[in-house]
């Protein structure tokens, strides 16, 4: 009779060991779907900010592109998600480029952006980041640069949410879920 009540007993306690091994072994969600690596970058308003402690919130939107033909995409969001309008949003746009390798080239890429822009536009909100873009795609878990993406992110970096081209309902209805969340 022992023996026939502990079997399943050594059973059960095998499955929850294993279970437990597994949940502290896997990665959790956030970490899987990636990580922005920690940058210092120059707002085009001439601010340094240091990414991604320097977030304006706990959880913040980024519009990341990698060329300027993803500007429509990136357009799209702040049109649809309506971001000029809503000021509960925190977000910025975020182009990334391969680091040119000096000062005076990344300032002259700046100066660029900064022609594009209309007098008056809100130039805190535009944070290009010089890296070297493949790492930068590989840390934050990205599956390329065809298009342009948007994240959601915390302070430590987590990339907690993400959406990739065009604005679409259902993917920004998810970010925004993700966006008002409570912790991480």
């Amino acid at each position: 009779m022992g023996k026939a009540i502990l079997t399943p007993t050594l059973a059960w306690l095998a499955a929850v060991t294993g279970a437990l091994a597994l949940a502290m072994a896997t990665p959790s969600e956030s970490h899987f779907m990636g990580r922005l690596p920690t940058l210092t970058a120059k707002r085009l308003d001439q601010q340094l900010v240091t990414l991604p402690h320097g977030l304006p919130a706990e959880r913040t939107l980024a519009l990341v592109a990698f060329n300027r033909s993803q500007r429509a995409e990136i357009d799209s969001w702040i049109q649809g998600l309506r971001l000029g309008h809503d000021p509960s949003i925190p977000w910025f746009k975020m182009p990334v480029f391969n680091d040119p390798g000096s000062e005076v080239a990344r300032n002259d890429l700046q100066n660029q952006m900064l022609a594009r822009h209309p007098a008056g536009a809100d130039l805190s909100r535009l944070v290009p980041v010089f890296t070297d873009r493949d790492a930068f795609i590989r840390a934050a878990g990205l599956s390329g640069t065809e298009h342009a993406w948007v994240l959601v992110l915390n302070r430590e970096g987590k990339v907690l949410a993400r959406a990739e081209g065009l604005y679409d309902e259902a993917k920004a209805q998810a970010l925004r879920e993700t966006l008002l969340a409570q912790g991480d």
